[in-house]
């Protein structure tokens, strides 16, 4: 399961792309703990990320071949 993030460059707002967090099985298996587990997540990549702004997220399945 992948916590997919849309995130913008606070200094250039229209700077905008997407960034795919990983979560183990283990932490996540259904998508309704994705969703229940996601906010810990996207603050703790926030903190380590203070030029980008999370705007919205999503959880979904892992897609091959997606650099992260």
């Amino acid at each position: 399961m992948e916590l997919i993030l849309s995130i913008c460059l606070i200094a250039s707002p229209g700077v905008c792309r997407e960034e795919a967090v990983s979560l183990s099985v283990e932490q996540v298996s259904l998508p309704t703990q994705c969703m229940m587990g996601a906010q810990p997540v996207i603050a703790e990549w926030s903190e380590s990320h203070p030029k980008w702004k999370v705007t919205k997220w999503r959880c979904g399945r892992p897609i091959a071949g997606r650099d992260i």
